[in-house]
């Protein structure tokens, strides 16, 4: 409204005179079919809400300008509807309006006029309704859920229609409880959904939950926390505000509430409640000195005058909250002011139109004796900041409800019986309608979806500026550059400062700082504080978390009852963070890896003991290294078979010795690259059976040395003979066999299979040929080890003999070159990697070849190359005066030993 106009609104009252009005004598006006109409227009008085004794009537003194706004938006519909002719056309409603002094017991009895009978003030008993034609076709109102919970489950008995313009409790959507009941507000599980998305899109996780002791106040409490801990959202603290009762008794329950909000350390409360509740609270917290905070704020009280006015509001900090979407109503402040301005014409209110009879006054009483005193600045305040599209798109509902049910057209509405409640109701269901040019639609629970638009207090002398930041219709929309916060350190766990805290443990009004000198309010309104805020702090997000948010890869555990106090952890390798949300991490799949405080898992690849690893590479250098040096020998044995050192050696054994060692370190080619089914079959047999043929023919070597040492010669010759020859061969071969009757048994028993190891390795798979049966492994091996030990005791205890090639003890030394190479591999096979046992199994092969050769083949082939023939039979195969006989097979020597030159031992 502007200056000029609230100037010739003060003229047009004359409020300097102090005239009385007749404004209550505009609340009731006649029609073809009437409204009934319950509005807040008044207050009771503390003192008169005490325990009734007497069924009297409340007596309601204090003004409210909302609610006489709210009631002249009812009346403005009313009025542009009759002039119209797109609804009702040829028809007129009226409106009876009565006020419910915001009290249950005040509300039924115009709730009572209403159901009375036409014609008459009396309700009539019937069994049957459903001619029953009550004085009113429907009913606008109550704005509070309090009151519409008593009227709507009255009004739903007689199936009367009842439209609100402010009752938003979720419980009133029940169609079964409440089977008339419509707003054209939307339900609190609406707003409490755009509260709870705002919290989480600001990251506010921890905080204070409050409501006013009514049922708004607990319903809207009870509904924000269930929704509240869907999301994540701890509820700190959560208390109400008590009714209006004894100044005492209020100060010390207030107080402890506001003690356990700065005790709970949180920097956001959510305050749901009356906006006579809210009003008790911020006076008492600005008293108190609480620390300024973020307020949430529910729609009944973010634009509330009784709050707005409060001196010193700008100390408690940030205001937020969501605000219902209409259509604006820009001629209603000069319809106000026209109301207005004749109700104080004395003209008016002396004529007979303005004193119609009022049949329900010595039943209800006096309608709004207090809009008769009202004063300028009363409804100036209200206007600046008000609400009526509710009440009226709830008079154009009904209109519309009726237009149906008349099947009204352009030409006007066919004549028929009178309209009973019951038949409008029936076309109120699902209903569509437009006011002034905004779609609306009942759903099937009776409410409406306008959207909200979130609303900011921007801090302005004498009262905050709503700024719209936001917006919700389903989706939360934020505009954050538009945000200021009026919150100083805007920290985490923020506390009051001592001198507060010991206001609130005392219950002492806070008199410095906070409060201002003297506990007078400052001039502006505005906290000292606030006063240093700097334009990047008034920019920077307030913080309000239990605990600081985790890192990437780290998961959450919760410390006490609440999920949003808790210790960071790191994901280990092996698991992942698959939402920031999550207690527990994830463990990856068996086919997949991660490292230390990973977000997701990666496909593990195939690993084997691959050709071109460096180990491998060396290894296969040693293996070249072998197979030169066994090619060479055999050769060097091949090329001087008939010489005495050959012949000494084994002859043809010696040679298929040689072969068995080529074949030894051919076979650990079976070990590195990619394992396959035969492979793995193969490993162990290739190695073991020419191993076995190789001991085989050492140990034939020492049973001759032993036999020709150790034994006397009758029984040598006898023993030498099966040592020899093609029996010799026999034996060779049942080694073999032996050999190969326990790797066919290990391979049937305990065949090695392709395994695919996930646990060795951190970010790979271990694909190698895993070992059944570590007994049957050693069993295989326990074969060519027993005849190594009998090769070793049956040397390592022979006398040398003079004069005679010493072999025993290089067959000694090739034994325990032997025992060290394959005694050491079990340790090392044991602990080694499992990805490595292949290289030392590999290893250890090619040592043991390389050890018999060092120790018992390469002495003589050094003998070979040096002296091929500086040696004679006799020293490497007896058969001189004092011999047996030769070893080679050769009885008698050839040479004299007195006329031949000495050998040169090596």
């Amino acid at each position: 409204m502007s200056g000029l106009a609230l100037l010739g609104l003060s003229v047009l009252l004359g409020l300097g005179a102090g005239a009385p009005l007749c404004l209550s004598r505009q609340l009731r006006m006649q029609g073809d079919y009437v409204l009934g109409g319950l509005f807040p227009l008044g207050a009771a008085e503390d003192t008169g809400l005490g325990p009734r004794t007497q069924p009297n009537t409340t007596v309601c003194t204090r003004f409210s300008s909302l609610g006489l706004l709210w009631a002249l938006a009812m009346k403005m519909a009313v009025e542009e509807i009759n002039r119209g002719a797109a609804l009702l056309p040829g028809l007129r409603l009226g409106h009876d309006i009565f006020d419910t002094c915001s009290e249950p017991v005040v509300a039924m009895q115009p709730s009572l006029a209403f159901m009375a009978e036409a014609g008459s003030c009396e309700i009539a008993a019937y069994c049957d309704y459903s001619r029953y034609q009550p004085r009113v076709l429907a009913v606008v109102g109550p704005h509070s859920t309090e009151l519409a919970l008593v009227t709507g489950k009255f009004f739903g008995f007689f199936l009367m229609p009842q439209v609100s313009y402010g009752a938003s409790a979720d419980q009133l959507s029940n169609r079964k409880a409440f089977p008339s009941f419509f707003r054209t507000v939307p339900s609190d599980r609406v707003q409490v959904t755009a509260v709870v998305e705002l919290l989480h899109a600001l990251q506010w996780n921890w905080v204070a939950a409050v409501g006013s002791d009514d049922e708004y106040g607990r319903q809207g409490l009870s509904l924000f926390s269930s929704l509240a801990n869907a999301r994540g959202i701890c509820i700190a603290h959560e208390g109400l505000v008590p009714a209006a009762g004894a100044h005492g008794l209020q100060l010390g329950a207030v107080q402890g509430l506001l003690h356990q909000v700065s005790q709970s350390r949180v920097q956001v409360v959510v305050l749901f409640s009356s906006a006579r509740a809210a009003r008790a609270l911020f006076s008492f917290s600005i008293r108190l000195g609480l620390a300024p905070k973020v307020w949430v704020a529910s729609e009944a009280w973010l634009t509330s005058a009784q709050v707005l006015s409060l001196p010193g509001l700008a100390q408690v900090g940030t205001v937020l909250g969501f605000l219902q979407r209409g259509a604006p109503l820009p001629d209603f402040p000069s319809y106000v002011q026209a109301r207005l301005a004749l109700a104080a014409d004395p003209a008016f209110c002396a004529s007979p139109d303005a004193g119609q009879p009022d049949l329900e006054g010595h039943m209800a009483g006096p309608r709004c004796p207090q809009c008769d005193r009202i004063s300028l600045e009363d409804v100036s305040a209200g206007l600046r900041h008000h609400r009526a599209f509710a009440a009226y798109a709830a008079v154009y509902s009904v209109a519309q409800a009726l237009h149906n049910t008349l099947l009204c057209d352009a030409l006007g509405c066919p004549p028929r019986a009178p309209v009973q409640p019951w038949q409008l109701l029936e076309n109120m269901y699902n209903m569509s309608f437009r006011v002034r040019g905004l779609p609306l639609r009942f759903d099937a629970n009776g409410n409406v979806d306008t959207g909200y638009d979130l609303k900011l207090w921007v801090w302005r002398d004498p009262e905050p500026e709503l700024r719209t930041v936001g917006g919700f219709d389903g989706r939360l929309q934020l505009q954050l550059p538009q945000m200021r916060w009026h919150t100083p350190g805007n920290a985490v766990s923020a506390r009051p400062c001592p001198h507060r805290r010991a206001a609130l443990q005392q219950g002492l009004p806070h008199l410095g700082g906070a409060g201002g000198g003297g506990g007078r309010p400052q001039a502006l309104g505005v906290h000292p504080a606030q006063r240093d805020l700097s334009p990047r702090t008034l920019l920077q997000r307030p913080v309000s978390q239990c605990s600081r948010q985790c890192q990437e890869g780290q998961v959450r555990r919760v410390k006490g009852f609440h999920s949003c106090c808790y210790d960071c952890v790191d994901c280990k390798a092996g698991s992942y963070q698959r939402s920031p949300d999550d207690l527990f991490c994830t463990p990856c799949a068996q086919d997949q890896w991660s490292p230390d405080r990973s977000l997701r898992c990666f496909p593990r690849r195939p690993r084997c003991l691959a050709w071109g690893e460096l180990t491998v590479l060396l290894l296969l250098a040693l293996l070249g290294l072998a197979l030169g040096l066994v090619l060479a020998a055999l050769g060097l044995f091949v090329r001087h078979r008939d010489s005495p050192l050959v012949r000494a050696s084994g002859g043809p054994r010696a040679c298929f010795g040689l072969a068995c060692l080529g074949l030894v370190c051919l076979s650990v080619l079976l070990l590195p690259g990619w394992p396959s089914p035969a492979g793995c079959l193969a490993q162990q047999p290739l190695l073991h059976l020419p191993l076995t043929g190789c001991l085989s023919t050492l140990f034939l070597q020492a049973a001759e040395i032993f036999v020709e040492a150790e034994l006397p010669p009758s029984w040598a010759d006898w023993l030498r003979g099966h040592l020899q020859g093609p029996r010799a061969w026999l034996a060779v071969l049942l080694a073999v066999l032996v050999e190969a009757a326990l790797c066919t048994w290990y391979l049937a028993a305990f065949p090695p299979e392709v395994a695919m190891d996930w646990q060795v390795l951190p970010t790979e798979v271990l694909v190698h040929c895993r070992v059944r049966s570590w007994v049957g492994f050693g069993l295989v091996h326990a074969a060519h080890g027993a005849l190594a030990s009998l090769c070793f005791l049956g040397t390592f205890l022979v006398h040398r003999q003079p004069g005679r090639h010493d072999g025993a003890r290089s067959l000694a030394f090739a034994m325990l070159a032997y025992f060290i190479t394959w005694v050491s591999f079990v340790p090392l096979f044991a602990n080694v990697h499992v990805a490595y046992q292949p290289a030392v199994q590999m290893g250890t092969s090619l040592l043991c070849v390389l050890g018999i050769l060092a120790t018992f083949h390469l002495p003589k082939c050094y003998l070979l190359l040096r002296l091929p023939a500086g040696n004679p039979p006799e020293f490497f195969l007896g058969g001189g005066p004092g011999s047996a006989s030769g070893l080679g097979g050769s009885r008698g020597g050839a040479h004299d030993p007195a006329t031949s030159p000495q050998c040169t031992q090596t």
